[in-house]
């Protein structure tokens, strides 16, 4: 019998080859680039003159900023209002939307299309919806009889752009939530039922304990998506007086590296 690279081996290799692309572009891409930025910010270079040692001094420096310090608050407070909102909120349209009914496909499409459309034009659509003078929502409040409101301004901002992040980012995790729900076999509902276990109670001990997977790959994207946050902050807060207000840790890198 002719010695020969048996069936799974072959696969094997075919993996390898199919991945390798993939995992060299993560090797010097990713990795490569966090090397050479760990480095980077050893040294004292201006891209110009020969780089010198620094030591721990761009740390220092960093750390007794106080517009970084005013950025990572920023941050943090954004992520504490953007990653719970979007799980909950994201949760909820999934369980809505996890159902036989005629016109449920059209909504997930619905809900699904912020996702994939341009960040620059939903900023701008979201721009004039909080417009102080012509925007949608103060002249739905004027014609209620109330007073317009500053939504971009100093008090608001970080909460109009968190809501738009939020809006944003439901689409995805709908359909995280939405994949797991519909992984869980109906016998376990079945079964719950007929040991009289309410609806309340399925999603409690049956529905959240087989979807923690999901619950938690989709905190896990939020946190990285919250710290990774600039699109709608440039947008909506550019030019506007929230913008001082609201300098996310990205936002803060690129005033920083193209405004100062």
């Amino acid at each position: 019998m002719q010695a020969g690279i048996n069936p799974l081996g072959r696969e094997r290799l075919w993996l390898l080859v199919l991945l390798a692309p993939t995992l060299v572009g993560l090797l010097f891409g990713a990795l490569g680039s966090v090397l050479a930025t760990t480095v980077i910010s050893f040294l004292k270079w201006d891209l110009i003159a020969p780089p010198s040692w620094a030591g721990l001094s761009n740390y220092t420096n960093l750390l007794s900023d106080t517009l970084f310090r005013k950025a990572l608050g920023v941050t943090f407070a954004f992520s504490a209002m953007y990653v719970p909102g979007t799980v909950v909120i994201s949760l909820l349209v999934a369980l809505l939307l996890n159902r036989r009914l005629r016109a449920v496909p059209l909504f997930r499409t619905l809900f699904f299309l912020p996702t994939v459309s341009s960040a620059v034009a939903v900023g701008l659509v979201w721009s004039w919806i909080y417009g102080r003078d012509r925007g949608l929502l103060n002249a739905l409040i004027e014609g209620a009889g109330g007073s317009g409101v500053n939504w971009l301004g100093a008090q608001n901002a970080l909460y109009a752009v968190v809501i738009v992040n939020i809006w944003g980012a439901i689409g995805t995790g709908m359909i995280i939530f939405l994949a797991g729900l519909q992984a869980i076999p109906r016998d376990y509902y079945d079964a719950a039922s007929i040991d009289g276990a309410t609806g309340w109670q399925q999603f409690w001990r049956v529905t959240v304990p087989l979807i923690t997977p999901s619950i938690f790959f989709q905190l896990i994207i939020t946190t990285i998506n919250s710290f990774q946050a600039f699109e709608y902050v440039y947008i909506l807060t550019r030019g506007a007086n929230g913008a001082s207000n609201t300098p996310t840790l990205v936002f803060s890198i690129y005033r920083n590296g193209f405004n100062f």
